[in-house]
């Protein structure tokens, strides 16, 4: 299967927007790192108060988060984590998997002292983020699960979108726009094809959470997609309601790519929420 020329088109489009945020990334605290199941993770601290933690989506580094960690670090602190393989965190020779990032996750907040934290994560952090409140329970406090879902991939993505993870090669996904800030931050850059595998492999071998995992959650969650995000509309609404409480937020023209794209909007919508304010019934009687 080929990757069609429009979507291929429309990837460097969205990428080359997401680009544009590097630039005009604040001053961080320095880089840190935790050596967590024999990985050497790196994470950034942004900011002071209760902790929220940032999981990125596939292929990007701490930098893709700049408009909303700036952002949210007004009130909270801000933890920025690159998971294996991506930006500063080497990976290990070990296929990539959500369940073993989630596990790598948990241990750093054990081993930081955080206690229940808050999570925020996107797409492939998304599916982290709901690996992490089912298989540790004891981290998570409150969850947003921002463009991702629940099942397969062939279930949940849109058909074009599909064809496009289908058909990703280190050969056609090799752009400056997305390359660029891995090449910059990466311990070894020449990894980038095995990163480019790696990614592909985890995402179209992810089998799902079952609903009984699903419904095994207990952390509060909010559910967050655009209407014309890579997961099918119906998968999102599936997501939001396999989980017990769950709140759900649907971005009218919203993309795959919010956080560079609407990044107001994920903060107006996220941040009430992991601070606990309870929105008001519009019930009758």
């Amino acid at each position: 299967m080929k990757i069609s020329i429009s979507a291929c088109r429309a990837l460097r489009t969205a990428f080359v927007a997401a680009a544009i945020v590097v630039p005009f990334a604040a001053a961080a605290q320095a880089g840190k790192y935790v050596d967590v199941n024999g990985l050497h993770m790196y994470y950034e601290v942004h900011g002071t108060g209760e902790p929220v933690v940032l999981l990125h989506g596939a292929f990007s580094t701490a930098d893709a988060w700049t408009p909303i960690t700036n952002s949210l670090a007004k009130t909270r602190q801000v933890i920025v984590v690159e998971l294996e393989g991506h930006g500063h965190t080497k990976d290990l020779e070990r296929p990539l998997s959500v369940d073993q990032m989630s596990d790598d996750v948990a241990a750093m907040i054990k081993q930081l002292g955080l206690g229940k934290v808050d999570v925020l994560g996107y797409s492939m952090g998304g599916f982290v983020t709901m690996s992490l409140a089912i298989h540790h329970p004891e981290s998570v406090r409150r969850a947003v699960v921002m463009s991702a879902a629940s099942g397969p991939a062939k279930e949940t993505f849109d058909p074009v979108n599909f064809q496009i993870m289908s058909s990703m090669t280190p050969e056609n996904f090799n752009f400056p726009a997305v390359k660029d800030p891995y090449t910059k931050v990466a311990p070894d850059p020449s990894r980038w094809p095995i990163l480019v595998k790696k990614v592909v492999a985890m995402v179209l071998g992810f089998p799902g959470f079952t609903a009984d995992q699903m419904k095994s959650i207990k952390a509060e969650v909010l559910v967050i997609g655009g209407d014309r995000d890579a997961f099918r509309l119906e998968s999102l609404v599936a997501t939001f309601r396999a989980i017990p409480g769950a709140q759900l937020a649907i971005l009218p023209g919203g993309d795959h790519f919010l956080p560079v794209t609407s990044p107001a909007d994920i903060v107006a919508l996220a941040l009430p929420f992991l601070n606990g304010v309870k929105r008001a019934s519009l019930g009758g009687g």
